[in-house]
């Protein structure tokens, strides 16, 4: 039996050991789609990352890594605009990453999303408060989804805010 030892650096700075252990393969029908899942999530972790250190943040108490593996993570400027969407959004949504960056939340909202809860995020944001809100969302097709959203304000390490970021699943 052969081994693999790989050692990453996770988003807070924090390390991590992977041991992987080889085994002959008896039948071909592995699951290619845990390993896929993975990779999305490496490829998720290392641009949220590459962001918080662009910006300078400290978000070690947003267990972010623990959050990527079940939810659907967004980050917004200050402008509110979408500068990153983990790839869970499409499962949720219907929209790829490609499709919301640039965009502002608003594109998940229709007629039957909550105008008071709308207003109680928008408070949120202005105060620059964390909030956590459920409301019911759209996706691309128009089919409806209630949505539990977890907003924070993100700060520089000036203490200074730079953007806001999302934990969104379906509830």
């Amino acid at each position: 039996m052969n081994s693999v030892n790989l050692h990453l650096d996770l988003i807070d700075g924090s390390k991590a050991n992977l041991n992987c252990n080889s085994v002959p393969i008896l039948c071909w029908d592995f699951h290619y789609e845990s390993l896929n899942d993975l990779k999305i999530y490496s490829s998720d972790a290392k641009k949220i990352k590459n962001i918080s250190r662009q910006f300078k943040w400290n978000i070690t108490d947003l267990n972010i890594n623990d959050r990527l593996k079940n939810q659907v993570v967004l980050i917004t400027d200050l402008e509110q605009k979408i500068v990153f969407a983990s790839e869970g959004i499409y499962a949720m949504s219907g929209y790829t990453e490609k499709e919301v960056l640039g965009k502002k939340p608003k594109m998940f909202q229709g007629p039957m999303t909550s105008a008071l809860v709308l207003r109680e995020i928008r408070g949120a944001i202005e105060k620059q408060i964390p909030f956590e809100k459920t409301i019911l969302n759209y996706k691309k097709s128009g089919e409806t989804y209630v949505c539990n959203i977890q907003g924070f304000p993100v700060f520089n390490i000036s203490g200074k805010i730079s953007h806001f970021i999302a934990f969104e699943k379906a509830a």
